[in-house]
Order: structure tokens, then sequence, then C-alpha cells
């Protein structure tokens, strides 16, 4: 099997355990029948905007030319800080992307990936999100009707909780048994204020998400197409947005939106 083309982030699909794809060029590629075979990936030295097709020297916002960069209502630095996002106001990059994305309901959400965490999510995103981050367990902490009050709810909670994902805690994860996840959230609620407890989701259901990895990897080494223009290694499983290789090396594919390889399979 051999492909060419720009590549995205992976599509995912919760099932038993996570369904992959991966964009490259026009198609979409099954990753999980390609767990336990050698890929071998050839960076063209070329990066495409995936918001104007540009060819850029350099990706900013994990696929961006600089010009989409500074102008794109998803670059901007709400899309970080939620509670900065001020479109309940009517401002915004665009009014019109701001309507369908950021005032639109939005999740606070409690989730394991290598560590307990909170997050904010759009409504339509869960749980691709959780996905994204390779998190094992994820519970839906409030329910908020647009982006910058569960940014609030955020930063009032990050004296307590990381809003930030261990990735390499995250692949290295064995076992969640002992994160009770409904505990958390209630010690969550206890520490907002009033006015922020109204959002509360009554929904208490615990996400729990299986990934498709043979073993957690004993050593981890990332490397980017950058500096390793060709690699070839056996892949041993999926997490989160990472490929994850039997010699220890993994690849955050989303950090390479918009990158021209050559993928080749062998049979």
């Amino acid at each position: 099997m051999h492909m060419q083309g720009n590549i995205r982030k992976m599509h995912t699909d919760l099932k038993e355990i996570v369904e992959y794809q991966l964009p490259i060029g026009d198609e979409m590629l099954e990753m999980n029948p390609l767990i336990g075979r050698r890929l071998h990936f050839n960076y063209l030295g070329q990066i495409n905007c995936i918001h104007c097709g540009k060819k850029t020297k350099t990706s900013f916002g994990q696929g961006y030319c600089y010009s989409c960069f500074t102008k794109l209502p998803q670059t901007d630095d709400s899309i970080l800080r939620p509670e900065l996002d001020l479109s309940y106001l009517g401002i915004s990059r665009d009014m019109e992307w701001a309507k369908k994305n950021s005032l639109q309901p939005h999740f606070v959400y409690l989730a394991y990936s290598g560590n307990l965490k909170v997050g904010v999510t759009r409504q339509s995103q869960v749980p691709t999100r959780w996905m994204d981050q390779g998190a094992s367990k994820a519970i839906k902490l409030a329910k908020t009707p647009n982006r910058h009050i569960a940014g609030v709810i955020e930063v009032a909670l990050k004296e307590h909780f990381s809003d930030k994902t261990n990735w390499r805690q995250m692949l290295k994860l064995r076992s969640v048994e002992n994160v009770d996840l409904l505990a958390e959230k209630q010690k969550a609620s206890s520490f907002l204020h009033p006015e922020l407890q109204q959002y509360i989701s009554e929904e208490d259901q615990v996400f729990d998400i299986h990934f498709p990895l043979i073993s957690p990897p004993k050593k981890i080494v990332s490397f980017g197409f950058e500096k390793l223009k060709e690699y070839s290694g056996i892949l041993k499983g999926i997490k989160g947005q990472y490929l994850i290789f039997e010699d220890g090396k993994v690849l955050n594919v989303r950090k390479h939106n918009g990158y021209l390889i050559e993928l080749s399979v062998e049979d």
C-alpha cells in the first residue's frame, strides 16, 4: 500500500475500542488494521495551511500559515483560554463563526489521561475531545450556554486540578481503576461559587475509553518530520493523536497537520 498527500489529525469513532482514520490527501486510511505492520513515512518537505492551502515554511497553531493564524477565529487566544472569549458581548474575529462555535453549549469536564485534569469543549465535540487527548475516563462536570462561562469555571478550578495533559504519562498509562471521577466531580462542584454551581451537569455517567494499544511503551521518544524526514517502524498502537511504534518512538499526528508525506505499508 502506498499513499501520498497532506495529513490531518486522525478522525476517531468511539466504539468498544476507539477506531482511527488518518486523512491523507483526499483519502481516509483505516489505522486500526495497520497495528502490527511496518509503516514507512517520507516527509516531502512541504507544509500546506489546513485552511487556505497556501504553502508555509512553518506551521502555526498546528497547521496554519501565519496569515490565517493571526486572522481566523479558530486560532484566537480564546481557543486555548476560553475565559477570554468575548463573543457573548458581540466581539469576535468572525461573529458568524462564533455563533456556530463559541455561542453554543459547552461542557466543562474532568478527564483522566495520565493525570486528572479539567477541560472545556463544545458539546458537539464530546467525546471526540476526550479521545484526542487520550483520556481513559471522563465525566461531564458542567454545561454552559457559551464558551466564556465554561472558561470561567475552568479558571476557578485550576487551583485544584491541572488543565494540561501530561502526554508522556498518558502514553504510559496502564490502569485508572483507583480514579473515582464521580467523587472528583462532587469535590470540584464544592469549589465553585454558587453563581457557577447552577451550571453543574446532572449527567453523572463516567465514560470509559479504550484505545488500540497492544501494550504501553516502556520508553518514549517523540519525533517530528522537521528533523527526521524518513522513518520506518512497526505500529504497536494508537492513543490520543499519537502513533506508537515498537522501538518506542511516537508521532504526534495533530502536530503535523498539513505536512505532505508519502506513506507506505508493508504487506
